[in-house]
């Protein structure tokens, strides 16, 4: 989890002088004793940092600020140990644009019956402390995540982790680059969108590259660097030994692989980006074969490996799933079961087990794979290269997983996350790429009729690690629609639920 070594939540606590220094200074010591033992806890995956009491509007507007202007800050958590008054916080709360967590606890665990006194109850007030506290923030229409409970509660404590997760995620997309190695599909909608807008409500960044450009790279890649990243292919995944063979077309065309792989890495290092995107209409010289100026096929594997490496990727110019993308994979850093790019395909119709392929023509992310991958070379017929090229193939495992996207609605971003069932496929002889199988829940008619009419992309980022509450904190950061197609959808009720979005949205835009 070394992507979060260098990030901070601030732990702030709301109190007043009404009861006194003294009672202040054992707020300040609960707080403190809190922070350090959920830190301890082996449950956060961001080290919490304790900012002290704030006790008036001043000192609230004072560490607001710093929070805002820290960038190792990724958010705020903020409770309310004794009764706050919540008119202080207006002017802070309105300094902090940043992720904020309203933390509904207490320092006790339970009420000491025999013992009780005025003085614990002074130094006791969350009950009605963090319900002033509460209402300023839906005064304010303040967006924020309320999570509820004991702080020594593991259960509560997974709860801020999700938030600390996304919250970490959201912080590295607002200095996120995406290139884009050619443009989008010609007329593909879907893959579209206003990058002007993302980067105001999402905040990455994205540029085009010439092609012409990424060839200033290539041509700087040296020929024992290819070598020796093919030798190291050779020694990470299985293969046939003939591909070994350095007079053997399979060598050549994993060398060259080798050499786009190099290439990628090249350009996104030297640009400081995040993510990128390819087009197989848009490779370099369109005679490479002789000229040995350009990528003979799509870089496939350098996609597959450097996802794996948590760089966002998208197909055909899909700028929107490559940020996606590493958003997903950064906040699953540390968690075991891996997530990927990935494309519906083809419809398998079999019943209640009716399923959809998801594959793509060589990009799959091989953290998903359910057993070692194959490093395998093939003909590849599509776009202006139709020649062989390297791959790994493997087929995903099985399991529960989540599936999501964002679509531009042309006035609004959706984030759309479906619940899926990945299942075992059957063998794939003369279609070798890296593929998942799953069943769309709440049954494979229900899952993709609702994907469907939400707008969704055939393109979306997968994870068995992400759960739905993921994706509720990071569209309430946002401030973006989202959708949830999982056990309980029905197609009556998932309409209703876009007619309503729909008049929201279109008021709340009024309004503004």
């Amino acid at each position: 989890m070394k992507v979060f070594e260098n990030q901070e939540v601030w732990f702030v606590t709301g109190a007043q002088l009404l009861y006194g220094g003294d009672a202040v200074v054992q707020v300040d010591g609960h707080s403190q004793k809190m922070v350090d033992g959920m830190n301890s806890s082996g449950i956060l995956p961001v080290k919490l940092v304790y900012k002290g009491t704030a006790n008036s509007s001043a000192e609230v507007t004072a560490v607001m600020r710093a929070a805002q202007g820290d960038p190792k800050c990724i958010g705020v958590i903020a409770w309310m140990h004794t009764f706050s008054p919540a008119k202080m916080w207006i002017h802070g709360l309105q300094e902090l644009r940043k992720p904020l967590l309203h933390f509904h606890t207490q320092f006790n665990k339970e009420i000491p019956w025999s013992a009780i006194d005025m003085d614990f109850m002074n130094l006791n007030q969350s009950a009605h402390g963090d319900r002033e506290f509460g209402h300023i923030l839906a005064r304010m229409r303040k967006g924020h995540k309320t999570v509820v409970g004991h702080w020594e509660d593991p259960k509560v404590l997974g709860h801020i982790a999700v938030w600390e997760r996304v919250a970490a995620a959201w912080a590295d997309a607002q200095d996120c680059l995406i290139l884009r190695f050619g443009d989008q599909m010609n007329n593909v909608a879907v893959t579209d969108g206003d990058k002007v807008e993302a980067e105001m409500r999402l905040g990455y960044h994205v540029d085009y590259m010439p092609f012409s450009e990424v060839m200033t790279y290539f041509d700087a890649v040296e020929d024992s660097e290819v070598d020796s990243l093919t030798a190291r292919y050779f020694e990470e995944y299985d293969h046939s030994p003939e591909l070994e063979d350095k007079g053997s077309v399979g060598y050549r065309k994993v060398w060259n692989s080798a050499k786009a792989e190099l290439t990628l890495r090249a350009v996104l290092k030297a640009k400081g980006a995040k993510g990128f995107t390819t087009n197989f209409d848009d490779l370099g010289d369109v005679n490479v074969e002789e000229t040995g100026r350009g990528f003979d096929q799509i870089p496939g594997l350098a996609s597959q490996r450097l996802m794996a490496e948590g760089y966002g990727f998208g197909a055909e110019g899909d700028w929107k799933t490559a940020a996606l993308y590493r958003t997903v994979w950064y906040m699953s850093q540390g968690l075991p079961g891996g997530c990927s790019f990935l494309e519906d395909y083809t419809l398998n119709f079999d019943g209640d087990r009716s399923s959809i392929l998801q594959a793509h023509m060589l990009e799959v992310c091989p953290s998903i794979a359910a057993s070692k991958p194959r490093l395998e070379v093939h003909d590849l017929g599509i776009g202006v290269r139709k020649t062989p090229t390297a791959r790994l193939v493997f087929t995903s495992k099985e399991g529960m997983g989540l599936t999501a996207t964002v679509v531009d609605m042309g006035g609004r971003f959706r984030l759309i996350a479906a619940d899926v069932e990945c299942i075992k496929p059957q063998p794939l002889p003369k279609l070798p790429v890296a593929s998942a199988l799953w069943i769309p829940q709440p049954d494979f008619e229900t899952g993709a009729a609702a994907w469907i009419m939400a707008g969704g992309t055939h393109h979306s980022c997968f994870s068995y690690d992400l759960t739905p509450e993921y994706w509720e904190d990071y569209a309430e950061i946002a401030d973006i629609e989202m959708l949830h197609i999982n056990s309980g959808t029905t197609l009556s009720e998932f309409k209703k639920e876009l007619k309503i979005n729909e008049v929201y949205y279109l008021l709340n835009k009024a309004l503004k």
